[in-house]
């Protein structure tokens, strides 16, 4: 029986497990591997006390990090993926298989997200040579270059506005007539002059030799072309909280309702922090800020209350 059991190993996961070892927390720390989505970056430059540091590195910087603490208080199992999630009566049955499953008095998930990626020919061949599936990761490595937003909604917006800081232009490419961001997102974005956006417009081809340099699509049919050095996608995240469909009610998107004080759920004794959550932003210290936040009031739970 542990008191804590953590599931997912990136930055909101290994925050809260450094936390549990100082606080003497007995935790299982359960994920398939460390780093989360960052790890597919070129480049990471918003990572707090990190000048720049690739997504690789990042990776094993958060497992070193949450090695040198866990001593006998946190048992860190890797290659793992948790199947469900069983309630019972005072505690949790972590089910990783048929055969194997973990029991805690508390659960907290960070098993994050993923992002739903581009299909159409290039795609895959470009990615991290020009296409980019985080703004506030990759964004300053375009810094004077044309390049493209693929989405319409609030993310979508919101990755444009980061990416007008650095770039000399950003068109945003929406798949149908009407955004579906917030019209005051919208207009602000839309009202700087180094912004464009152009609607019904599917893409259909991305070009290069080493890197990006070319970007086919269709507008309402019609077959163009634009020459740009950066692709950044925005066109929706995939939670990774299929194994708690059957604990809790997820939202409309597939993530976790959590109060923001306290990242706790509807489900007592279920925590949540990162991008599994229906938090409003989604980045990695924003991530690691949240599970360090479930982690005191899981403290407090367990010796408190």
């Amino acid at each position: 029986m542990y008191d804590l059991a953590i599931i997912g190993g990136g930055p909101a996961g290994v925050a809260a497990g450094i936390y549990a070892a100082r606080k003497k927390l007995k935790t299982v720390f359960i994920t398939e591997s460390f780093g989360g989505q960052s790890t597919e970056s070129v480049g990471i430059e918003n990572w707090i006390g990190t000048k720049k540091i690739s997504g690789p590195d990042f990776g094993k910087l958060l497992e070193d990090h949450l090695r040198a603490y866990a001593n006998d208080s946190v048992n860190i199992k890797t290659g793992i993926r948790v199947e469900k999630i069983v309630k019972t009566l005072n505690d949790f049955e972590i089910q990783i298989n048929k055969t194997e499953a973990y029991t805690a008095k508390i659960v907290l998930v960070t098993t994050g997200s993923t992002r739903r990626k581009l299909e159409i020919p290039g795609a895959k061949e470009f990615e991290n040579r020009g296409i980019s599936y985080c703004a506030s990761c990759d964004g300053p490595l375009f810094s004077g270059q044309d390049v493209a937003v693929i989405g319409g909604g609030n993310a979508a917006f919101e990755t444009a506005a980061q990416l007008l800081a650095y770039t000399k232009s950003v068109t945003l490419f929406n798949r149908s007539e009407k955004f579906r961001a917030d019209p005051v997102i919208i207009d602000k974005v839309l009202s700087n002059p180094k912004m464009k956006a152009i609607k019904n417009a599917v893409p259909k081809e991305i070009k290069g030799d080493k890197f990006v340099d070319k970007f086919i699509y269709e507008e309402n049919g019609v077959g163009k072309e634009m020459m740009v050095t950066g692709i950044f996608v925005e066109i929706g995240l995939i939670p990774n909280t299929d194994f708690v469909k059957d604990l809790i009610k997820l939202n409309q998107y597939g993530q976790i309702p959590v109060d923001s004080k306290t990242q706790k759920t509807e489900v007592d004794g279920l925590w949540a922090a990162g991008d599994s959550t229906d938090g409003p932003y989604h980045q990695n210290n924003i991530a690691a800020g949240d599970a360090i936040k479930a982690l005191e009031d899981i403290y407090l739970h367990l010796h408190t209350k």
